[in-house]
Formats: C-alpha cells, structure tokens, sequence
C-alpha cells in the first residue's frame, strides 16, 4: 500500500473518532481499535466511503494485559506496518483513593500508562528504522497543574506521559519520528458521561473554557507535524498552565483545595 497507515486507540467516540476522521481526509489509512465493535465498524464504513481509504478493526479492552497484543496482531495479519500512533484510549475514575478498589486502580494505571507506554515502546523502533513516524499521546492540562482531591491518579498518569513524550520526542527527534504530549482542557466528548460527572462539570464550567473536538485534534496534529513535544490548545489553557509554574506550590494546591470539588467527586 503506497498509503501510511494510523493506529487510533479508543477511537469509538469523542478524540479518538475526531482523530480518525482527521486523519482520513489526509489519506491515511487507519486502524480502529476500542472496545466497542460496533461503533468501530460503522466509523470504518463511514471512512471508508467518504474518503476512499482503508480501515482495520481492531477492537481490545486495554484494561487487559493482552490487549496490546491483540491489536499488534490483528495489523500484523493485515501486512501493514505502523505509522503513526494516537495513543488517546482513556477515562477518569471518580471518587477517593481510599473509596475506590486496587483492582479499580490497577486496570485505570494499564489504560493511561502501561498500554499506550507498550504500544509506544514496540511501534517507534521499526519506525526509527524507516526514518518516520508520527506519535500523539493524549494527556491533559490536569498533567500540567497541581493535583486534586478525587480521580486521585489521572493527574499522575497524564504527568507520566507528558514527561514520557518529552523524552520520547528528544530521543526520537534526530530519526524523522516526531513524538507530542496533547494536553487539552475541558473537551465536548463523551469523557464525563462515561465517568458520571456531566452534571457536576457542566453546572461548574463556563461555555467559553469548553473546546470542540475538532479544534483539539487539529492542534494536535499540527504539533506533531512541527515536532512540537507539548501541544496545550486554546489560550485559556496556555495562560491558566503558565500561571500556575509562576506561582508558589502552596498557593497552587490552595486554589486546588477550593476549586476541585466544583469538578471532582471526591
């Protein structure tokens, strides 16, 4: 195939489905994967009529260890290698640590660090070998700003990848393979629903710090095309991140302590 070929993880809804349309009408070709088979199948058909490009299933729960490798497997069946990764399969896990399982934490912790770390670590390499390569992993501005009470490691997870991208983008950088940490603020996507805090975070956020979709996903991959190693979109976010490196730790963690439970069920 003279196309290149793009591997979207959670790629059923929200980011993931703005991913792989965006892609698409840049002609790649692209692999699906999520949990949810039929949403996969009926964007792949979508893609596939509109743009005229190919499109793989490859549906996995990320939760299991095994997942990666069901994916890697299935695109390996299908001869294709892999050229760009969106590595944005995720979700929030509300309540307190205390309040919440291990075995919770520990499938929250395989999703939004051990998966797409694995799925990084075993796609660059071959990519440094054929001198491209295009990695997004989607994090978030709560990486970038000190940590509140409830959802207690999804601020720590998005942490680890931003600084994960950083290092990942120096080290990959001199070989054609362009690595950026994706870091929105609040995004029109089904992330809330699916975490049971819609009403809480729409009740608490104003309409002009909520971002499209699709603007997300364009900053994104204007990014990555740039070699840009952290992409924050929307100037709300850049001025509220900056501000927060110019102010003293403690006064941080103060504003935290008062504005966190207005989004957090803690």
């Amino acid at each position: 195939m003279s196309r290149r070929l793009a591997l979207v993880t959670g790629a059923s809804a929200g980011l993931g489905a703005a991913f792989a349309r965006t892609l698409a009408a840049r002609g790649y070709d692209l692999a699906l994967s999520a949990r949810r088979t039929e949403r996969l199948e009926a964007l792949a058909a979508e893609l596939r009529r509109r743009h005229g490009i190919e499109a793989l299933v490859a549906p996995a729960d990320l939760a299991d260890p095994a997942g990666v490798q069901q994916i890697l497997h299935r695109i390996a069946a299908a001869g294709r290698p892999v050229d760009v990764l969106i590595n944005n399969a995720g979700y929030g896990l509300p309540g307190a640590f205390a309040q919440t399982s291990w075995a919770e934490q520990q499938a929250f912790l395989q999703v939004m660090v051990t998966a797409p770390c694995e799925l990084a670590h075993k796609l660059v390499a071959p990519m440094v070998e054929r001198r491209f390569g295009r990695i997004v992993n989607v994090a978030s501005v709560a990486g970038l700003l000190p940590g509140a009470a409830g959802h207690t490691l999804y601020a720590g997870a998005k942490s680890l990848m931003i600084k994960a991208s950083q290092s990942l983008h120096l080290e990959a950088a001199p070989h054609g393979v362009h690595v950026t940490a994706l870091c929105p603020g609040f995004t029109y996507t089904e992330f809330h629903d699916v975490n049971g805090t819609r009403a809480r975070v729409s009740a608490a956020t104003p309409k002009w710090a909520w971002l499209p979709a699709d603007k997300v996903v364009e900053a994104g991959w204007r990014a990555v095309e740039a070699n840009q190693a952290v992409c924050t979109p929307g100037l709300v976010y850049k001025l509220i991140c900056g501000g927060a490196k110019l102010v003293p730790e403690s006064w941080a963690l103060a504003v935290m302590r008062a504005q966190g439970p207005r989004f957090r069920q803690s």
